[in-house]
């Protein structure tokens, strides 16, 4: 290379050393230069700003999780001279005591782990299985079927109808209500789809040729491929199963079969002084921190399940719904 063909942009003290062995480290001085420069009043000003927005958002969602947990190990005493508890001056655990000590917890934290558990695989199958379908655009009534599926993210049966479909199928204070009714989320649906429409048709047809069948190309080819999707959908399908409540309210009569989320509706009940189905909830002084633990509680499992698919999480959701 010699000094008419070097760029513009590189400075003269460093025209020389472009030839072809010092490139790289030519290069590498360059963009070390430019992160070295000084940043202009207006960026430190925009990032000074930036930095106490974002805290400020960070702070209002951080806030109610601290109180949460401080009210939760508080004395009865404090809870009752002081409305906002974020660090308790007495910490005592009698709360996580007394929710621990009793079997309705456990079963509730049971019951909710087996409907996400289960339901999650049950609607990643299914979803990603109508999704690869929908994907392919000769599949017959392609255009008629999307139209259905973006139909019902506008409009619903609604509460009336979909109680007397799952009152006929016999699913009434069956586990299976909290799942089948809301197997398939059209919004998931949508975006696995775009995923897979995203996908280089020649690494199927190359599949094809080795002798895939349309089942083997779907599991070897194409679910390998889309894991963060799948893990992102998936994340999705799980907060919504662990957070069932209505569903549980409508269906399930048999308070030995409610999850956690109706258990904590009756400790809130039982705690503000309301009427509520005691033989299920027995909640003893201190009222106010033992709802704040069961809180704590049914929080939990979420919380720690999220940083094993973060990594995954926005790549899954960009990606699918950027492309198609």
């Amino acid at each position: 290379m010699t000094l008419a063909n070097t760029p513009k942009s590189v400075p003269p003290d460093l025209a020389d050393d472009l030839t072809e062995p010092t490139l790289g480290s030519t290069m590498k001085k360059l963009q070390a230069r430019k992160k070295g420069r000084p940043r202009s009043t207006g960026q430190k000003v925009f990032a000074v700003f930036n930095g106490i927005i974002l805290t400020g958002f960070a702070l209002m969602c951080l806030i109610p999780f601290i109180h949460i947990i401080g009210s939760s190990f508080a004395t009865p005493g404090e809870l009752a001279t002081r409305n906002f508890v974020l660090i308790p001056r007495e910490w005592t655990t009698a709360a996580y005591q007394y929710i621990l000590s009793t079997p309705t917890i456990f079963r509730a934290m049971g019951i909710s782990v087996f409907v996400t558990v289960v339901g999650t695989f049950v609607s990643l199958v299914l979803t990603s299985m109508m999704a690869y379908a929908l994907s392919k655009p000769q599949l017959p009534g392609r255009r008629y079927i999307n139209f259905l599926v973006i139909f019902t993210m506008l409009f619903s049966g609604g509460m009336i109808p979909t109680f007397i479909v799952v009152t006929k199928l016999g699913l009434v204070d069956s586990l299976w209500s909290l799942i089948l009714p809301v197997a398939v989320n059209a919004f998931n649906l949508v975006i696995m789809r775009n995923f897979f429409q995203g996908i280089p048709a020649s690494l199927e047809e190359a599949s094809r040729i080795d002798g895939c069948s349309e089942v083997g190309v779907f599991a070897r080819v194409v679910l390998p491929l889309s894991l963060a999707s799948i893990a992102t959908i998936g994340l999705f399908y799980a907060v919504t199963y662990w957070n069932t409540y209505m569903h549980a309210v409508l269906y399930i009569n048999d308070s030995s079969k409610w999850p956690i989320q109706v258990l904590l509706r009756q400790v809130v009940i039982v705690s503000s002084g309301m009427n509520a189905d005691t033989s299920v909830v027995d909640v003893v002084p201190p009222a106010q921190s033992v709802k704040m633990a069961v809180i704590a509680v049914a929080t939990l499992p979420m919380l720690a399940i999220y940083p094993f698919v973060q990594r995954f999480f926005v790549k899954g959701a960009m990606i699918g719904s950027v492309k198609g």
